[in-house]
């Protein structure tokens, strides 16, 4: 047997070292994990059932799980839904049945849940039901979208909320200090505007900031001071986070969208901004402000939709980064413009008074007349034509009867529908005339 020291193994990373090994340690979630709260005092108790952990990265869902698994007192097995299938779900359950036999529990770690489809899902189910494993299942996506029902009506959710970044801070200074697990027995001494600096750009995942930390130390050297400059190059360039297909998507798609709505340019190229910043292609962000500038500007700015093609069309003779200049210029002109939603009110009008009145016969008049004998019929025969009449316009009806006088579009009092009212109340009087 070789007895040879490992002088060159390597340790686990400073973020696995620093889990924390009790609820007093865990940094954040105060809104689970306090007193009062559901999850909070299910721990205290010993007593939780099968859970969804969702969160952000780097949020302590894992650690979560290491601590319901202690104060539970069961056996904690992890799995990964990335590298492990269904046939290492039938070993765990049978390995769990044997463990329930002699009195002890399991908690089945999942990570990455939303990874297995649908059908694997469902292999978890009986045994959860029987209570065969209490499941503990870790997502970064909307478990709406990514479990299927079955499994999450078993299941209480909990929802991570990323750290703060005092709380970033704190778990920063606790690696630091600490002599066993941490640095502190490098006697490093790192500036405040470092550590405040890495508290913010770590975006509320502490597995980022002890990475960033862990790879400043490595290159400083023990009893050295780790400037702001040290930690920017570990920490390299910051990838907002955003997920091109997820529900972070759709939620920075639709504050942008609403900030639109809401004039307000300000929102309105930040959340353009963080969607670029974080790989989106512009054109999905073109593709919004076009629908958005047909619903919610309408006719109060008809400019305002051929605006939003024209930059759509310049972004592609341009490409990025020049073609985000005119992605930026229709973000505030969409913004800025007067708003109506006049148009989506009269589209959903007409769509509801066509749906309710599918057979209403078009009026003879109205008719088209091509034939000797829909010409005898009377087809078209007291059709006005309102060129010939002054200021090329008629009274005349363009509903059926029992539709008479009813009103679909209504316009706006901002921007250019102002004009509009005022050439319908004209037609109106004219009408009445």
């Amino acid at each position: 047997m070789d007895d040879t020291p490992e002088l060159f193994s390597t340790p686990a990373p400073l973020a696995a070292r620093m889990r924390p090994r009790s609820l007093e340690e865990f940094a954040g979630q105060s809104h689970l994990l306090a007193p009062g709260r559901a999850l909070g005092d299910a721990l205290r108790r010993g007593d939780l059932g099968s859970a969804i952990l969702w969160g952000p990265p780097g949020t302590g869902k894992t650690s979560l799980a290491h601590l319901i698994a202690k104060h539970t007192g069961r056996a904690f097995i992890a799995f990964s839904a990335v590298t492990e299938g269904v046939q290492r779900v039938r070993e765990v359950i049978k390995e769990a049945e044997e463990r329930r036999r002699l009195g002890r529990g399991t908690i089945l770690f999942c990570d990455e849940i939303h990874r297995f489809n649908r059908a694997q899902q469902d292999a978890f189910l009986p045994h959860v039901e029987r209570g065969t494993i209490t499941l503990i299942g870790a997502t970064t996506e909307n478990p709406s979208f990514s479990l299927n029902a079955a499994l999450l009506s078993r299941c209480q959710v909990f929802v991570l909320q990323p750290l703060q970044p005092a709380e970033i801070e704190a778990v920063v200074r606790a690696a630091l200090g600490d002599r066993d697990r941490g640095l502190g027995g490098l006697d490093l001494t790192v500036d405040e505007e470092a550590l405040a600096w890495l508290a913010v750009q770590a975006d509320g995942d502490a597995r980022r900031a002890l990475t960033a930390l862990e790879a400043a130390a490595q290159q400083s050297g023990a009893g050295r001071r780790i400037t702001l400059a040290d930690i920017a190059e570990a920490f390299a360039r910051r990838v907002p986070r955003y997920d091109q297909a997820g529900e972070e998507h759709f939620n920075l798609l639709s504050a942008y969208h609403k900030s639109l709505r809401g004039s307000d340019p300000q929102g309105a190229l930040y959340w353009m901004a963080r969607m670029l910043e974080g790989g989106e292609d512009p054109l999905v962000l073109f593709r919004r402000a076009i629908a958005m500038a047909a619903e919610d500007v309408g006719l109060a700015d008809p400019q305002a939709l051929q605006l939003a093609v024209a930059a759509r069309e310049a972004y592609r003779q341009l490409g990025p980064p020049e073609g985000y200049l005119p992605l930026a210029e229709m973000t505030i002109y969409l913004a800025t413009a007067p708003k109506s939603n006049s148009v989506k009110v009269a589209l959903h009008s007409a769509m509801d008074l066509a749906q309710d009145t599918p057979a209403e016969p078009v009026p003879v008049h109205l008719r088209n007349a091509p034939t000797r004998l829909m010409k005898e019929l009377g087809y078209g025969a007291e059709y006005r034509y309102a060129h010939d009449y002054p200021g090329h316009f008629v009274k005349q009806e363009y509903l059926p009867e029992i539709l008479a006088d009813r009103a679909l579009y209504v316009p706006g009092d901002l921007g250019y529908e102002k004009k509009v009212a005022e050439r319908m109340a004209w037609w109106k009087s004219r009408a009445a005339e």
